[in-house]
């Protein structure tokens, strides 16, 4: 008897965590990577959706063991997630976010679920993380003004009339190569591990540091004169190009980061089973991938149409730093709202034409709303679960 009661809420968490990859599917993951690339115009809304959901999926499964990790097994010390309280954890984030999608606000989806799941950890006798706590406040704080900062940064330059485009986007291009070339996926590594490009070649080769630092060099320098060549072909095609494929990086890395969030909080009951972890991440991927496609394309046109008027210039502008601020999510196992990262790049790229370029009545709702979720998110299960503690 203990063991069905124990398979069939196993089975109810199961279709939680499926409710909550399609949430952040059709909210966060699956919108705000190619907004930008919409706002300008570079790719339809339905495209986008489709694009995003194949990225999303990939990701997940080759990058997101770290913030899966991290969401089930390291927001809470001193105990484990009961399947009722993973259940209980996973239906309020999952119903926060998704009333966000059909109302048209992003809520940000890693404030929901580590709200949720520090509520449900606390309310069964856990103690707070606070190491890692510190951790995520600190991404989430710096985020917007990193991010932002960034964006504006970049979105000034490829204004400025003294500046010329056909060399200022392959320089960025390979700043996206410094990056790329140390971003880690699974098939890379040794077997239960992840790493980058650069990581392999020093484990073929040795070299230590210098080999690290010769082969991100070169992967920098392949993309930059690739970008180069594109743009002085034709500057618009390379830049509406360029753009794509940094929609494409962004949509990948929030796979990897997202997919910890719906499916992290399933480990600790999947550990009697020894069920492997890529199987759970796959599960996870066609999660977000369904609602991608089946939701997404609300979100996208509120990011890319209410946030910023955005051209080919502003929307580089916000996917670079929205790259950069993800992958360091994922490689430190940290969860991150992409709502968060998108929209503070895009408002920083938007207010280097001037703040009309912003909707500030739209950002003002939409902050109050993260910090609303948090709060919500972390009370609310705290007294569900306490609630059903009692009665059972």
């Amino acid at each position: 008897m203990v063991a069905t009661t124990a398979l069939v809420t196993l089975v109810v968490a199961g279709f939680a965590s499926l409710f909550m990859a399609w949430s952040i599917g059709a909210g966060s993951s699956g919108s705000t990577p190619f907004a930008p690339a919409v706002g300008a115009n570079a790719i339809s809304i339905m495209r986008a959706g489709f694009l995003v959901g194949i990225l999303g999926l990939l990701g997940a499964v080759l990058q997101g063991a770290n913030v899966t990790n991290a969401v089930g097994r390291e927001l809470i010390v001193g105990t484990t997630l009961t399947p009722t309280a993973a259940t209980i954890g996973l239906l309020t984030a999952a119903i926060l976010v998704a009333v966000g999608v059909f109302a048209g606000y992003p809520i940000a989806t890693a404030f929901t679920v580590t709200g949720a799941v520090v509520g449900v950890g606390l309310a069964i006798g856990g103690a707070p993380a606070w190491a890692k706590y510190q951790q995520i406040a600190t991404l989430w704080v710096l985020t917007p003004f990193v991010g932002g900062g960034v964006a504006y940064g970049t979105a000034r330059l490829l204004r400025d009339e003294r500046t010329s485009e056909r060399v200022l986007v392959p320089v960025l291009g390979g700043l996206v190569g410094l990056v790329l070339a140390n971003v880690r996926f699974v098939f890379l590594g040794p077997p239960e591990t992840q790493a980058s490009v650069a990581e392999a070649v020093v484990l073929q080769v040795g070299g230590g540091v210098l080999t690290h630092v010769a082969v991100t060099v070169a992967v920098a320098t392949l993309i930059g004169l690739a970008v180069a060549a594109d743009v002085r072909r034709d500057l618009a095609g390379g830049q509406r190009r360029f753009l794509l494929a940094l929609g494409a990086l962004v949509a990948f890395s929030a796979g990897g980061s997202q997919v910890g969030l719906a499916i992290g909080p399933l480990l600790p009951l999947l550990d009697p089973y020894d069920l492997p972890l890529i199987a759970v991440l796959v599960g996870g991927g066609i999660g977000l991938l369904i609602g991608s496609w089946t939701g997404a394309p609300r979100m996208i046109k509120a990011l890319s149409q209410d946030y910023s008027s955005l051209g080919p210039r502003r929307s580089i502008a916000a996917l670079i730093p929205s790259f950069a601020i993800a992958q360091t999510a994922v490689f430190f196992g940290i969860p991150v709202s992409f709502n968060e990262i998108i929209v503070s790049a895009i408002v920083g790229s938007g207010y280097a034409a001037g703040q009309s370029a912003v909707s500030r009545e739209k950002m003002v709702k939409t902050v109050l709303a993260w910090v609303a979720s948090l709060a919500i998110a972390l009370g609310v299960s705290y007294a569900v679960f306490a609630a059903v503690d009692a009665v059972m």
